[in-house]
Formats: C-alpha cells, structure tokens, sequence
C-alpha cells in the first residue's frame, strides 16, 4: 500500500480546514444573497458578511469598521501601499520598503519606482531581521509611508515591526505591515504592532483562496484612498460584489486556528525544533537559515550542502513529500533566494535552501519520515552530480 503524501509547505498555502470547508457549503445552499440587496436574501448575507468581518477583527484586535475584504493578499497590500501613496498629498512621496519583503510588496516598490515615486530599502541583518535603527537610517523628507512584515515567508523571522512603527510615527510615516504568515501562527495585535495598515490571507490559516483583507486603522483612514472604482461596496474602500461564502470560510478558519492559538504554536515548535536536530543529525553540513529566537513556530528553512534547492525538492516530491525552495509567488523565476541575497548569505546557501513549514494536520509521523528518506534522497543526489550555479 502507497503510503500517504507528506504536506510540508504551509507557507505556500494550508489544506482547507473542516470548519471553512462546512461554513462555505453552507452559506454556499443557504445564504445566497447579494448583501447590497434591501429583501431578505440580502440582508441574511449581509448579516453573515458583517459576523465574518467581526471574527477576523477579534482576532487582529482590531475595530471591525476598518475589515476591508479583498480577493486576496496580494491584493490587500496592493491596495494598501497605493492607497496611502495616491492619498499622500505630497509632491515628492517617498517609501521605504524592507529589502526582505514579499513579492507583492517588492513589486508594488517597482511600480512606484516607474511612476517616479521614490523607494528607499531597509537592509537586514544575517538572520533577515530588520532593526530599528536600519528602518530609522532609511527614513528621508516626504517618506509617507514604511511597509514592514510581520514575518518572513521564507524563512519565518519576526520582525521588530512595534519598535520600527514608533520610529516612523516620530516622522509622521504611516506604517503598513503584511501579516499574511503570521495570522494563525503567533498572536497579532494592530494596536501592539502600532501598524496603519495591516493585510492577511484566509488560505494560509486553512481558509479558502481568492479572500484576503486589509485592516485601516482609524488614524490612517483619511490617509489612504481607494485605488478602485465601482460600487459602495466595503465602506466605498473595495467595489466589486463581497464574497460572502469566502468571508463565512476565512471566519471560522481564523477562529479555528486562533482558538488554543499557544498550544497550537508550542506543538509546531516542538516538531518543527525535532525535524531541524533530525536533519542535521542525518545531513552534516545542513545549516539553518533565519533567526533561531524570533522565529515562527512552523517555519524551518535550511540549506543543505552541494545539492540545488530545486532538485532536492523534486527529489522529495518524488519520495510523497512537499516542500518548496521560497515562497512560492517565485517558483519558475531560476534565481536566488531575494531574502536569502539580502542576508548576504553565501552563493551556495542562497542556491540551495529548503522550507519546510508545517501547520495544523503535520504529525510527529509527518517528521519521522521525512528524517527516514533524506540520507538515501541526498547520497542520490550527489552521485547524479547535480550541481547548483549559485552566480545569480
């Protein structure tokens, strides 16, 4: 009997949830409204989209008026650095961006850059942490606005954003932080994290893709503007029909993961610290790559020597396990790790990294295979001679 495959790639994206998966089949036959409309039908909707509003806003500590829901998180961060750029009201706006951020941050920043928008990066350290002081050292005249995640989807740093936000209030920035791998995993408070705006996913918390949402504080909202047209829809922040069967999905999948949200991330860090010594333990030479002390607890990215990122991948998926080289928005790119780069890691650690992060069905059964199978993937490996260009 084929053994069952081995999901290890939480960060790219979570299975779904039974909770999600019932709610949306149930307001999928039941609750099929338009929640704009007066009748009935619609305001049961409505009802439905304002509960799923306020669940998610318990779990961000946040006021339930500034939810703004959005296709997704790329989305959500899209609509969040433009908006407050568009509203800026200065001749000459500037943003700083973190060097390590997402994709759909970073290329947000070259959009900017092309409409002549100018864009300062904040560098990290060799663990992918950006300081305060590196935030602070970026800050110039006309900065309106810092983008700062909360944690790094490649290699799962915690990122000082509570302590860069005081310094970019000081001059009078706006502080934009994308939560997208964080909700779920550890607690996220806008009000502790000092944050703007903040943006999330539902799929990463086992909700369903094609939802998202942006958080707008009440400081920020006559900051920001809306980068759509359309209908009233989202407080006249985000036109377009709500999804209404996503929003009862991304609820119950956020109220499922943030329910024993300690426990929950106690048992990841224990499997996740039991796979690290396991491979090092069968791979010498396997080295972690992100901070040890401000990590995510799901979140292990390592590096193992002489064999590409890519086909240790391939080689695992062969074997029934998944796992990635980076976040997945980069698959097919060929190049370097951007984080990995930007910790100034060397060529072969940059060329030849693994994440794997786990979530909420991984079992201690999950992490004593993938320990079993890495000798005799790796010893395959390096007698094919697969090798990695590490120039990029």
């Amino acid at each position: 009997m084929k053994a069952p495959r081995i999901y290890l790639d939480y960060n790219a994206t979570s299975p779904m949830r039974p909770e999600a998966l019932q709610a949306m089949a149930q307001t999928s036959a039941g609750i099929w409204g338009n929640p704009s409309s007066a009748h009935a039908e619609g305001r049961l909707a409505k009802a439905l989209l304002e509960d799923s509003r306020e669940a998610l806003a318990e779990a961000l500590d946040a006021d339930p008026a500034g939810i703004v829901f959005t296709g997704s998180g790329t989305e959500a961060n899209n609509l969040a650095i433009q908006g407050a750029v568009n509203a800026a009201g200065v001749e000459a706006p500037r943003v700083v961006l973190s060097a390590v951020e997402h994709p759909s941050v970073l290329n947000v920043g070259k959009m900017l850059e092309g409409i002549g928008v100018a864009v300062d990066y904040a560098a990290c350290d060799g663990d992918g942490m950006v300081h305060p002081e590196k935030i602070a050292e970026t800050l110039r005249p006309g900065t309106v606005l810092v983008s700062l995640m909360h944690a790094n989807n490649e290699v799962g740093t915690i990122e000082p954003v509570a302590e860069a936000a005081k310094i970019a209030h000081e001059r009078g920035a706006l502080v934009h932080c994308d939560a997208v791998q964080s909700l779920g995993r550890i607690a996220v408070s806008v009000k502790a994290l000092g944050a703007d705006l903040l943006t999330v996913s539902a799929h990463k918390v086992g909700g369903p893709k094609g939802i998202g949402a942006m958080y707008i504080a009440p400081q920020a909202r006559k900051r920001w503007e809306p980068v759509f047209h359309g209908g009233p829809q989202e407080r006249n922040r985000r036109p377009g029909t709500e999804n209404v069967a996503g929003a009862a999905g991304f609820a119950a999948a956020v109220r499922a993961a943030t329910a024993d949200l300690e426990a929950e991330a106690n048992r990841l860090r224990s499997l996740r610290d039991r796979l690290a010594a396991g491979i090092t333990s069968v791979v010498p030479g396997a080295v972690l790559n992100g901070s040890l002390g401000s990590r995510l607890p799901n979140t292990l990215n390592m590096s193992f020597p002489d064999v590409p990122g890519d086909a240790l991948m391939m080689a695992l998926d062969l074997k029934g396990v998944a796992v990635s080289t980076g976040s997945a928005c980069a698959v097919g790119a060929h190049k370097p790790s951007h984080v990995l780069k930007a910790m100034k890691l060397g060529g072969g650690r940059r060329c030849g990294p693994i994440r794997f992060s786990l979530g909420w069905a991984t079992t201690d059964r999950d992490v004593d295979r993938v320990i079993a199978i890495l000798p005799s993937v790796m010893k395959r490996l390096r007698e094919s001679g697969a090798t990695c260009d590490c120039s990029g």
